[in-house]
């Protein structure tokens, strides 16, 4: 009856519709996976159940009894399991396929996580390559599963199992899989057999999985594009000096049908990514003959490439051909001269094919940026040819973009130009491209630019002109505008001419004519790409040509000067204002065009030199900005109704750039300083007045407080200085303060309003530069303080009142407030201008009040999320760095499970990939255990009684040795450890010392004394550094002693 129950949930979870059964199925079958007889009735499943899903299920909940790290399985019991799947497998053929694979990823998990596991002497679970093979005929099924990293165990673990399977067996399951390929290949296959067809596709992936093996355990995310060099290990020489192996690959590419053969080209792209080191000179230009031919005979027989996928993979193995070899080494192969011909018609057709995989041609160009950036270095005598193919290249891209503008709008296609990073992805690599034989792309451009810029000047004139044939001339033009920008942005300083200077005057002059007749427009109508396209040229202008390093003789000046009057980088920077100005002013309401002219805005403000700062100030533009900044002139600085309040954000851009201007010429002139604030003296005002009656509107209320709040932050932020920054603390405090309080205690659970604001507090608190420094009169850095602890306990307490959070919002209703307020009490606690001492002993709770709600939120996070989101986990462990640091007195005084908690995010966070929170977590360990080392040496010494809260940690840490067992040791922490807990350390000694073969026991035994050597008692810096030093000298020594051996994983624990 159970089994019945439970093959009608199976059924209900997989196959039915209804959302509300399948949630109830869910739950149901949860309960059964977490119930004791699970493992039992899982067999029952197996045996009996009359439904694959039910099989499915089986095999999903073994995968989680062997994958648990707590009351894990026994090694007899998963060795019963293993044999039982092998012949579960071998006696049922017919399996539907998913059946299968799950098994088979059962058999995979059961390994990889015993592999090292032990039976008399014996390793249990490596016999991976005889268990498997029994499985290789066309009627049964088949796989390896390589090693995968899981979230359950430590990366560490994965780490060490990863490398031992590499060793031991990986080279033998890819020569395997390389003979059994070799003999399909010699046999007439029917691959319209499934069986058949299946097997070889097997086959394949595992070859691919083999050569796409993380080899040296470098590939953290598996999502991003695989790395270019595929590190080898030198043991593997052989099959890649052997040239059947890559001619093994061609010739199946060949033969097999295009449902199979993208996988042998995922294969060959792999192959030619092996490292370089693996051969000598000759081996290399060897290897890389065979590679080319290989290469070339595809291209001579282009039959199979227009499927999609051959296509891509193809396009990523000639890309492989430049990014793994040199150019030098490319021109010596001997068909070199028709392998570049072919490659640039193939690169060419390609192009002009634009609506044909557009995620392909990312490859094709990154092939010729790298050809073209290696031109200057190549010192071969043969000919590269590159002058000839490469303009060719440029201009099919270029026309290829214009033609297709009017393709797309006919046929109301994707428009590849909403794709922004596509988009500058590509014009990146075009940019290097381009600026090979430089005159050509110039001359190419100035041309189709000219027919361009005078069809669309005729359609404006004209009377009976379609808006159609405007569109595709504002079309045409925008790829014009964006390509020119990124071949000017393409200029190298060292290899340009005044001739390339003087040419990119010429494309320069032209856009900003093209943006003189787009601007007398725009009170009718504007193209918002063509815009954005005009923002991208004004940044690579920017980039290559406003700033001191730039020659003012520069012939480009020069032509600005005789074509539209602009003689010097003054002059230019009025244009950049101008246009700045006139996007803020029609733009307004459109964010990609605001945010991205913001963003000149803003570079142009701060990236500039001195002088060039100088002379924007002076500008009338400017000035008119820094004394008009109202939504009167800039309507985006409005409140507006329709919008979101998170549209908003460009705001603090704006005032960003606004307050570095205004920083230049403000001095100690608190009269121009008042004046600048007037607009926001007004808004902060109105919200007052709002928030100060019973009936307000909230909406309204909370726009003008986000924008303000937003405003000032961009002001803050800009405020390096010690004289700005405090006429802006002086304006705000404490005037203001009372309103952002009562705005948490308002909005607490609405984060677009609460997280502006915290993080204009976070920022008010930050000090930068040294700018928060108050006269030794002045009680203002406490009282800093203060609004500071009263507005994280404002909104801790609060947020804690929303109970529990769906997991989907939790990061934006809850967690980013907390992560704000995290990295504000570390800023404000590392800021040297408070000291703290004084609170405790003017019975101020302050601080206690922010301590503890830091508590509070901190054990109301799960472990799992502090390392799930990245900005919470660096401000997380970046405050906790501090708070050991400074406050250790009220570390020890919390309760143990919250010291636990601690230590064990500490434990985590070891492991993490972000280096700043690896950082974070060795100096608050080595804060930590050096506390608790001064605290048992005072306790040893005639020294006045300890404090309470101090002796009551060190009980702790005494009782609960496992707290500190937890967490391993780095570097200088070991000998404090060893001293702390000299029985766990010698335990652990002898322990690795017994698990080495006996003939070395003795030499692990000395490495460990020579550790110790001249490690004196203290922490004394001198003393740490001699440790440090011994402990490279250990890692060493034991790394050799385990090269040549099979025994010590407890060593390699260690090491890792």
């Amino acid at each position: 009856e159970g089994l019945a129950q439970l093959e009608i949930l199976c059924k209900q979870l997989y196959e039915t519709t209804d959302t509300a059964v399948r949630h109830q199925a869910e739950k149901a079958l949860v309960e059964f996976t977490n119930s004791p007889d699970c493992l039992s009735k899982c067999q029952l499943l197996l045996e009996r159940g009359s439904s694959s899903y039910s099989q499915l299920l089986a095999a999903t909940c073994l995968s989680k009894l062997v994958s648990r790290t707590s009351n894990p399985l026994p090694l007899e019991q998963r060795i019963d399991i293993r044999n039982y799947v092998l012949n579960y497998l071998a006696t049922r053929p017919k399996l539907a396929a998913f059946v299968t694979q799950a098994l088979i990823q059962l058999y995979a998990r059961i390994t990889k996580l015993g592999w090292f596991d032990c039976q008399k002497d014996d390793y249990v679970f490596r016999n991976v390559i005889a268990d498997v093979t029994r499985f290789l005929q066309p009627s049964r099924p088949s796989c390896f599963c390589l090693p995968q990293a899981d979230t359950t165990h430590p990366l560490t673990k994965h780490r060490k199992i990863a490398s031992s399977f590499r060793d031991s067996s990986l080279f033998d399951i890819f020569t395997l899989s390389c003979n059994l390929l070799k003999q399909a290949s010699g046999k007439n296959l029917n691959l319209n057999d499934e069986s058949q067809h299946g097997l070889l596709m097997q086959l394949l992936k595992l070859s691919y999985n083999c050569l796409n093996f993380d080899f040296i355990g470098t590939s953290t995310d598996e999502s991003s594009d695989d790395l270019c060099t595929v590190q080898i290990p030198t043991s593997w020489r052989s099959a890649f000096l052997d040239s059947s192996t890559l001619q093994l690959f061609f010739n199946l590419y060949h033969s097999l049908p295009p449902s199979l053969s993208p996988l042998v080209l995922s294969c060959l792209v792999q192959i030619a990514s092996v490292r370089r080191s693996l051969f000598n000179n000759a081996e290399r230009a060897k290897f890389l003959s065979h590679l080319v031919d290989g290469v070339k005979r595809i291209l001579a027989n282009p039959q199979c490439l227009p499927d999609p996928n051959n296509y891509h993979e193809f396009c990523r193995l000639l890309a492989r051909l430049k990014s793994n070899y040199q150019l030098g080494e490319l021109v010596k192969v001997e068909n070199y001269p028709e392998v570049i011909r072919l490659i640039a018609n193939f690169t060419v057709t390609s192009l002009q094919h634009w609506e044909f995989a557009p995620n392909s041609v990312h490859y094709l160009l990154s092939l010729w940026q790298r050809l073209a950036a290696s031109v200057p270095y190549v010192k071969a005598t043969e000919p590269h040819l590159l002058e000839t193919y490469t303009p060719e290249v440029t201009k099919a891209y270029i026309t290829s973009r214009l033609e297709s503008v009017h393709v797309i709008l006919r046929d109301g296609l994707e428009d590849p130009l909403d794709d922004a990073g596509l988009v500058q992805q590509q014009l990146d690599q075009l940019s290097t491209i381009g600026r090979c034989e430089y005159e050509k792309t110039c001359a190419l451009l100035v041309q189709l630019f000219d027919q361009a810029a005078q069809t669309y000047q005729e359609l404006l004139q004209s009377t009976n002109s379609s808006a159609a044939d405007v569109t595709v001339q504002e079309g045409r033009l925008t790829w014009l505008v964006y390509i020119i920008g990124a071949v000017i942005g393409g200029r190298v300083s060292f290899a340009s001419t005044d001739e390339q200077d003087a040419m990119d005057g010429e494309l320069v002059c032209r856009v900003l004519q093209l943006m003189n007749l787009t601007d007398s427009r725009l009170a009718q109508a504007g193209n918002e790409r063509l815009e954005l396209a005009m923002l991208s040229f004004f940044e690579q202008f920017r980039k290559i040509y406003i700033g001191d390093q730039v020659q003012k003789s520069s012939k480009l000046y020069r032509r600005l000067s005789e074509v539209l009057g602009l003689n010097d980088e003054t002059m230019v920077l009025s244009v950049f204002i101008g246009k700045i100005i006139t996007n803020l002013k029609y733009w307004g309401q459109c964010e990609p065009i605001t945010s991205k002219t913001l963003q000149l805005f803003s570079l142009t403000s701060c990236l500039c030199t001195y002088s060039s700062v100088r002379k924007l100030v002076k500008l009338s533009a400017v000035q008119f900005m820094l004394n008009n900044h109202t939504s009167e002139h800039f309507s985006f600085l409005g409140v507006n109704n329709q919008s979101n309040l998170s549209d908003m954000r460009c705001r603090t851009t704006f005032y960003t750039a606004l307050g570095r201007l205004l920083m230049v010429d403000l001095g100690e002139d608190e009269d121009q300083f008042e004046q600048f604030m007037l607009p926001l003296t007004a808004a902060f005002e109105a919200v007052a007045q709002m928030l100060s009656t019973n009936t307000f509107n909230e909406q309204e209320a909370k726009r003008t407080l986000v924008g303000l709040v937003r405003d000032l932050r961009g002001i803050a932020f800009a405020f390096n200085a010690k004289t700005s920054f405090m006429m802006l603390f002086d304006w705000i405090y404490p005037t203001y303060m009372p309103i952002l309080q009562r705005a948490i205690e308002l909005w607490y659970h609405d984060p677009a309003c609460t997280t502006p604001v915290l993080k204009l507090m976070a920022e008010l608190v930050h000090n930068r530069s040294q700018r928060l420094q108050f006269d030794v009169s002045s009680p203002n850095g406490i009282l800093l303080f203060r609004e500071t602890s009263k507005m994280i306990t404002t909104y801790g307490n609060r947020i804690l009142t929303l109970g529990e959070v769906p997991k989907d919002q939790v990061y934006g209703v809850k967690l980013k407030g907390v992560s704000v307020c995290f990295a504000m009490l570390k800023a404000v606690l590392s800021g040297n201008y408070v000291n703290f001492g004084v609170f405790r002993l003017y019975g101020d709770d302050a601080l206690d009040n922010a301590l503890q709600t830091f508590i509070k939120l901190l054990l109301s996070i799960p472990h799992s999320d502090l390392l799930d989101y990245p900005k919470l986990s660096q401000s997380f462990y970046s405050l906790l760095e501090v708070l050991t640091q400074d406050h250790m007195n009220f570390i020890a005084s919390l309760e143990p499970h919250v010291v636990m908690y601690i230590l064990s995010s500490i434990s985590e966070g070891l492991t993490a990939l972000d280096t700043m929170v690896c950082t974070g977590c060795c100096s608050s360990l080595d804060h930590i255990v050096t506390y608790l080392f001064k605290q048992l040496s005072r306790s040893t010494k005639k020294r006045p009684a300890p404090m309470a809260t101090d002796d009551r940690f060190l009980h702790i840490m005494q009782q609960h040795p496992e707290m500190i067992q937890q967490v391993r040791p780095i570097n200088s922490q070991l000998p404090v450890v060893a001293r702390l807990q000299e029985s766990y350390f010698a335990d652990l000694r002898n322990s690795i010392v017994s698990s080495q073969p006996p003939e070395k026991q003795q030499a692990m035994h000395l490495c460990f004394e020579n550790l110790m050597e001249g490690i004196e008692r203290n922490l004394l810096t001198k003393n740490r550094d001699r440790f440090t030093q011994n402990l490279s000298v250990f890692r060493r020594e034991v790394n050799d002693s385990m090269k040549n051996s099979t025994y010590g994983v407890n060593s390699n624990d260690m090491m890792s």
